[in-house]
């Protein structure tokens, strides 16, 4: 019997989002439970095993229609299936393929959630039709996932894919959550942005929309949307840190599409042409013409390039 059905499981620190799907792609369910992390995170994969047990019997399934489930955890993860830690969920060192896979008794793969939603791009949304991909994630922090030749590259510890973690201003004082100081998180991620509009107002006397308000990076962007000046000087150096960063992962990868997600993204396309022009004024002239672009999946992402996980 020709396996028709797969699953993909994406674990964060609140909630465990789950979906299952045709082979084809298409999305039959999605639904979540919350993350119990209660005694160092011992009942997630139970608990995200007994949903796909729930779903298998509700619709009538048996295993052998079942080609596998995906599973996508905030921490490194190497090709084996092995996370060293993965803080956020009170874990020390797990082997996710064997553990989840004794459970289900079917077969198994994992991925650092990152690098599953690059590849959920990559499969169903905006990196559709690539084989090389570069995702960057601008939420409270900077995360990213590099797909080449239509496969995730975790590297030798499963930290492959860190670009937050890359250092773009050498002069940086400040310390990032890393330990190392002068990250592209320090300076492209949410809280980064908001860094960087406070030194620019704390700078100057000059009047800004950004004056009457708490910061966040959503305010800035709907002032330099409204023309306001100070605000563009953020949006600037922020693309600056950004375009520059991205043209020097394009000389390793020579993506055939960059995608930028998370919350900062839906900031919408003001977002991606101040970061097109730092990236092609410093990109190798091969990586240039790189589409640059938001990504379409959001937070179903995660589940979409869990479940390509187990796919050919």
């Amino acid at each position: 019997m020709m396996s028709e059905y797969c699953f993909g499981i994406d674990v964060g620190g609140t909630t465990i989002k789950l979906g299952c799907f045709m082979t084809d792609g298409t999305l039959l369910e999605k639904w979540e439970i919350p993350t119990r992390l209660e005694e160092q995170g011992k009942y997630i994969l139970s608990d995200a095993a007994g949903e796909v047990k729930r779903v298998i019997r509700e619709r009538g399934l048996t295993n052998e229609q079942v080609c596998g489930v995906g599973l996508a955890v905030p921490g490194p993860v190497n090709d084996e299936g092995e996370a060293s830690q993965a803080v956020n969920l009170h874990w020390g060192y797990k082997h996710l393929v064997r553990e989840l896979g004794d459970m289900l008794n079917l077969p198994v793969c994992a991925a650092n959630d990152a690098n599953a939603a690059a590849l959920g791009e990559l499969w169903q949304g905006a990196g559709k039709g690539c084989r090389n991909m570069i995702m960057v994630t601008l939420g409270t922090g900077v995360g990213g996932g590099i797909i080449v030749n239509g496969k995730i590259v975790a590297g030798e510890h499963g930290a492959a894919g860190e670009i937050g973690h890359a250092c773009v201003e050498p002069s940086e004082t400040a310390v990032c959550n890393c330990g190392n100081h002068g990250c592209l998180e320090q300076m492209a991620s949410a809280t980064g942005i908001v860094r960087l509009a406070r030194m620019e107002l704390s700078g100057c006397e000059e009047k800004s929309l950004l004056r009457a308000q708490e910061v966040t990076a959503k305010h800035v962007f709907d002032a330099y949307k409204q023309q306001d000046a100070l605000a563009g000087r953020v949006v600037e150096k922020f693309a600056q840190y950004l375009g520059n960063a991205l043209s020097i992962y394009a000389c390793v990868v020579d993506p055939g599409r960059i995608v930028i997600g998370g919350g900062v993204s839906k900031a919408g396309d003001v977002l991606i042409e101040p970061i097109r022009k730092y990236y092609e004024r410093d990109a190798f002239p091969a990586c240039k013409g790189t589409p640059i672009v938001l990504a379409e999946l959001g937070n179903d992402a995660g589940i979409y390039g869990s479940a390509k996980l187990v796919l050919p």
